[in-house]
């Protein structure tokens, strides 16, 4: 049982740098990406990235 999350535990290590980035370039917290590694709670992380207004465009006008 335990070895069938090997795999996908190892996926999202792979993917970690990317994750890293991603939210560092953005301006958010980089710390955030290593909630992307657990199950489940890395549903939380993609939509605080879809839905928050991003530091990067604070000050602008969204709509243009």
């Amino acid at each position: 049982m335990i070895l069938s999350f090997v795999p996908l535990f190892l996926l999202s290590l792979i993917t970690l740098p990317a994750w890293w980035m991603l939210w560092k370039r953005t301006g958010h917290s980089p710390w955030l990406s290593l909630l992307m590694v657990v199950p489940l709670f890395n549903v939380i992380p993609l939509w605080v990235f879809a839905f928050k207004v991003w530091p990067v465009e604070r000050g602008r006008d969204p709509f243009g």
